[in-house]
């Protein structure tokens, strides 16, 4: 019940960086370009802190992996450029479709057994995402939704399955944060000009993401990760284009009609469906 529910809270801090783009990108003082940089470097920073105050020095640091630091900047690249360029529907739909591609994948090499009910739990949850977010009429960029957000899905993907082996997760996050985000931030800043944004909400709505739902959210995501199964971790990202939706229907009064709950009953099911014991399971108990 407890690793249920804390990754649970996972996915409500993942969701919670898209409710938190929107809101910062709705008022008008904020490009995504500078959301996404100043999450970058406000999650560098927490986690640098939490680090100097446990241990009181950086050599924790060593925990990082050069790999995770560079699929973590991938993925934070890949994502802001992709969302200048397309719509956020059909981004999530591709973004949280290649991540359960990747980490399937990832499952299959390391030989997980995957029985077929959680094949079917995962095609369900997925048919509820293509649901929640395929739109009627896109009409934005197929090269930047195919090219940067699939390589944004790829990078999330291969981090998380290197979390699995985590020995020290804060340390490794903060690492990965210090290695790919500040200098990535940096590089967002100056693909946008420079321009430093005005202390407003929309100000720190980006650190809130940057510092609580991804710094911190990333940190307990690495601590989870070695005990769920690969499968599991990936069908469960699913849910969060669901939650991020019901976020923005209550905290931004965002419209929502029956197409979200038929997507909110197949994935909701399908999650469910994937983490039920088989019969085998059941047979051997």
């Amino acid at each position: 019940m407890r690793l249920f529910l804390l990754t649970s809270l996972t996915m409500v801090a993942f969701a919670a960086n898209s409710v938190l783009n929107r809101a910062a990108l709705v008022t008008g003082d904020m490009t995504a370009l500078q959301f996404s940089a100043i999450r970058a470097m406000s999650g560098a920073i927490i986690l640098l802190v939490l680090i100097l105050w446990q241990s009181g020095n950086l050599a924790r640091l060593r925990a990082a992996s050069i790999t995770g630091g560079a699929m973590l900047a991938l993925y934070l690249v890949g994502f802001s450029i992709a969302y200048t360029h397309m719509d956020s529907g059909v981004g999530a739909l591709i973004l949280f479709g290649g991540v359960q591609i990747t980490m399937f994948g990832g499952a299959l090499i390391a030989r997980e057994n995957i029985p077929p009910q959680r094949w079917v739990g995962a095609a369900l949850a997925f048919a509820g995402l293509v649901v929640l977010v395929w739109p009627s009429d896109y009409s934005g960029s197929w090269v930047h939704a195919e090219i940067f957000m699939g390589l944004a899905a790829l990078g999330w993907g291969i981090y998380s399955l290197l979390g699995r082996g985590a020995k020290d997760p804060l340390a490794a996050t903060a690492g990965n944060f210090v290695y790919a985000c500040l200098p990535v931030g940096v590089a967002l800043m100056m693909l946008d000009g420079l321009r430093i944004p005005e202390l407003t909400i929309a100000l720190f709505y980006a650190v809130l993401s940057g510092a609580i739902t991804s710094g911190l959210g990333y940190a307990l995501w690495y601590q989870l990760l070695p005990q769920l199964r690969t499968s599991i971790a990936a069908i469960a990202q699913l849910s969060v284009p669901l939650i991020a939706a019901a976020g923005g229907v209550i905290f931004l009064s965002e419209a929502t009609d029956n197409r979200f709950w038929i997507a909110a009953f197949l994935v909701l099911g399908g999650i469910a469906l994937s983490l039920f014991p088989s019969r085998k399971r059941l047979s051997n108990s």
